[in-house]
Protein backbone atom coordinates (compact mmCIF):
# COMPACT_ATOMS: atom_id res chain seq x y z
CA UNK A 1 0.00 0.00 0.00
CA UNK A 2 1.16 3.29 -0.98
CA UNK A 3 1.29 6.02 2.11
CA UNK A 4 -1.06 8.94 1.54
CA UNK A 5 1.22 11.86 -0.72
CA UNK A 6 3.61 9.70 -0.96
CA UNK A 7 5.37 7.23 -3.59
CA UNK A 8 6.34 4.71 -0.31
CA UNK A 9 5.91 0.77 -1.39
CA UNK A 10 4.88 -0.58 1.90
CA UNK A 11 4.23 -4.56 1.98
CA UNK A 12 2.40 -5.75 4.68
CA UNK A 13 2.65 -9.40 6.29
CA UNK A 14 0.94 -10.33 9.43
CA UNK A 15 2.15 -12.90 11.62
CA UNK A 16 -0.33 -15.50 13.05
CA UNK A 17 -1.16 -13.08 16.19
CA UNK A 18 -2.78 -10.35 13.80
CA UNK A 19 -0.01 -7.98 14.00
CA UNK A 20 0.86 -5.56 10.74
CA UNK A 21 4.65 -5.20 10.20
CA UNK A 22 4.94 -2.79 6.98
CA UNK A 23 8.43 -4.34 4.96
CA UNK A 24 9.50 -1.13 3.16
CA UNK A 25 11.59 -0.98 -0.24
CA UNK A 26 13.65 1.86 -1.08
CA UNK A 27 12.79 3.92 -4.00
CA UNK A 28 14.16 6.98 -5.09
CA UNK A 29 10.99 8.89 -3.75
CA UNK A 30 12.14 8.47 -0.62
CA UNK A 31 15.34 10.80 -1.49
CA UNK A 32 16.46 14.16 -0.86
CA UNK A 33 18.97 14.63 -3.71
CA UNK A 34 21.94 13.96 -1.33
CA UNK A 35 23.57 11.43 -1.78
CA UNK A 36 25.63 11.29 1.39
CA UNK A 37 22.15 11.87 3.12
CA UNK A 38 20.25 9.49 1.24
CA UNK A 39 22.45 7.11 1.90
CA UNK A 40 22.68 7.47 5.48
CA UNK A 41 18.36 7.85 5.47
CA UNK A 42 18.34 4.29 3.71
CA UNK A 43 19.56 2.76 7.39
CA UNK A 44 16.23 3.76 8.94
CA UNK A 45 14.25 1.63 5.93
CA UNK A 46 17.23 -1.17 6.95
CA UNK A 47 16.17 -1.20 10.58
CA UNK A 48 12.09 -1.50 10.04
CA UNK A 49 13.21 -4.47 7.77
CA UNK A 50 15.15 -6.14 10.55
CA UNK A 51 12.46 -6.13 12.61
CA UNK A 52 9.93 -6.91 9.70
CA UNK A 53 12.16 -9.94 9.34
CA UNK A 54 11.48 -11.07 12.96
CA UNK A 55 7.83 -12.08 12.23
CA UNK A 56 6.46 -13.49 15.18
CA UNK A 57 9.41 -14.47 17.10
CA UNK A 58 10.03 -11.13 18.67
CA UNK A 59 13.88 -11.89 19.03
CA UNK A 60 14.91 -9.94 22.07
CA UNK A 61 18.87 -10.18 20.71
CA UNK A 62 17.66 -8.76 17.33
CA UNK A 63 15.54 -6.02 19.08
CA UNK A 64 18.49 -4.57 21.20
CA UNK A 65 20.98 -4.38 18.50
CA UNK A 66 18.46 -2.75 16.28
CA UNK A 67 17.59 -0.15 19.32
CA UNK A 68 21.93 -0.26 19.82
CA UNK A 69 22.50 0.36 15.99
CA UNK A 70 19.89 3.17 16.05
CA UNK A 71 20.86 4.82 19.04
CA UNK A 72 24.70 5.13 17.31
CA UNK A 73 22.86 5.89 13.99
CA UNK A 74 21.14 8.85 15.14
CA UNK A 75 23.88 10.75 17.09
CA UNK A 76 26.17 10.65 13.90
CA UNK A 77 23.58 11.30 11.21
CA UNK A 78 22.25 13.81 12.89
CA UNK A 79 25.50 15.75 14.13
CA UNK A 80 26.24 15.02 10.28
CA UNK A 81 23.32 16.69 9.15
CA UNK A 82 23.23 19.43 11.46
CA UNK A 83 26.67 20.08 10.46
CA UNK A 84 25.81 20.52 6.57
CA UNK A 85 22.55 22.86 7.32
CA UNK A 86 24.51 25.19 9.45
CA UNK A 87 27.50 25.05 6.84
CA UNK A 88 24.66 26.19 4.54
CA UNK A 89 22.79 28.28 7.06
CA UNK A 90 20.00 27.06 6.73
CA UNK A 91 17.20 29.20 8.20
CA UNK A 92 15.38 26.85 10.59
CA UNK A 93 18.13 24.64 11.66
CA UNK A 94 17.25 25.59 15.71
CA UNK A 95 13.77 23.46 14.66
CA UNK A 96 15.22 20.83 12.95
CA UNK A 97 17.97 19.98 16.09
CA UNK A 98 14.53 19.98 18.29
CA UNK A 99 12.99 17.63 16.15
CA UNK A 100 16.12 15.60 16.23
CA UNK A 101 16.24 16.09 19.91
CA UNK A 102 12.92 14.61 19.97
CA UNK A 103 13.31 11.88 18.24
CA UNK A 104 16.59 10.25 20.26
CA UNK A 105 14.58 10.95 23.40
CA UNK A 106 11.63 9.12 22.09
CA UNK A 107 14.02 5.90 21.15
CA UNK A 108 15.41 6.05 24.74
CA UNK A 109 12.17 5.91 26.06
CA UNK A 110 11.56 2.63 23.86
CA UNK A 111 15.21 1.00 24.95
CA UNK A 112 13.94 1.79 28.72
CA UNK A 113 10.95 0.13 28.32
CA UNK A 114 12.67 -2.31 26.51
CA UNK A 115 15.18 -3.18 29.67
CA UNK A 116 12.59 -3.27 31.77
CA UNK A 117 11.33 -6.29 29.93
CA UNK A 118 8.32 -4.68 27.46
CA UNK A 119 8.06 -5.92 23.91
CA UNK A 120 8.72 -2.93 22.42
CA UNK A 121 9.00 -4.02 18.61
CA UNK A 122 5.49 -2.65 17.14
CA UNK A 123 5.92 0.77 18.57
CA UNK A 124 9.72 0.73 17.49
CA UNK A 125 8.08 -0.22 14.12
CA UNK A 126 5.66 2.54 14.22
CA UNK A 127 8.13 5.36 15.58
CA UNK A 128 10.60 4.57 12.47
CA UNK A 129 7.89 4.35 9.94
CA UNK A 130 6.53 7.96 11.58
CA UNK A 131 9.91 9.74 11.03
CA UNK A 132 10.70 8.22 7.54
CA UNK A 133 7.44 9.61 6.08
CA UNK A 134 7.25 12.77 8.65
CA UNK A 135 10.45 13.82 9.04
CA UNK A 136 12.23 12.59 6.22
CA UNK A 137 10.34 13.12 3.33
CA UNK A 138 8.92 16.51 4.83
CA UNK A 139 11.59 18.24 7.27
CA UNK A 140 14.71 16.86 5.42
CA UNK A 141 12.80 17.74 2.23
CA UNK A 142 12.79 21.24 3.19
CA UNK A 143 16.39 21.79 3.66
CA UNK A 144 17.70 19.52 1.06
CA UNK A 145 17.48 22.70 -1.69
CA UNK A 146 19.28 24.65 0.57
CA UNK A 147 22.16 22.24 1.19
CA UNK A 148 22.27 21.50 -2.39
CA UNK A 149 22.60 24.87 -3.80
CA UNK A 150 25.82 25.60 -1.61
CA UNK A 151 27.55 21.94 -1.91
CA UNK A 152 29.74 23.16 -4.41
CA UNK A 153 30.99 26.08 -2.32
CA UNK A 154 31.14 23.56 1.04
CA UNK A 155 33.07 21.11 -0.89
CA UNK A 156 35.89 23.20 -2.16
CA UNK A 157 36.92 24.41 1.06
CA UNK A 158 40.80 25.11 1.50
CA UNK A 159 41.71 22.71 4.32
CA UNK A 160 40.40 19.59 1.90
CA UNK A 161 36.79 18.25 1.31
CA UNK A 162 33.50 19.34 3.03
CA UNK A 163 32.17 15.59 4.24
CA UNK A 164 36.00 14.50 4.80
CA UNK A 165 36.23 17.55 7.34
CA UNK A 166 33.29 16.97 8.94
CA UNK A 167 33.91 13.27 9.32
CA UNK A 168 36.81 14.42 11.48
CA UNK A 169 34.64 16.87 13.45
CA UNK A 170 32.26 13.81 14.24
CA UNK A 171 34.29 11.08 14.74
CA UNK A 172 37.74 12.30 15.15
CA UNK A 173 39.74 11.55 11.98
CA UNK A 174 40.01 11.64 8.42
CA UNK A 175 38.35 9.34 5.75
CA UNK A 176 40.59 7.25 3.99
CA UNK A 177 38.92 7.33 1.15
Amino acid sequence: MAAVGWAVKLKTSSDKRGKYMPRIEWTSELEIGISVIDGQHHRIVDYINQLDALGESEDRAVVDQVIHNLLDYTHSHFVFEETLMEEAGYAALAIHKMTHKAFCDQVKVLRQAFQEGENITRPLVELLNTWLIDHIMHDDTEYAPSVRAQMPGIEKKDSGNWIANNIMQIFGKKSSS
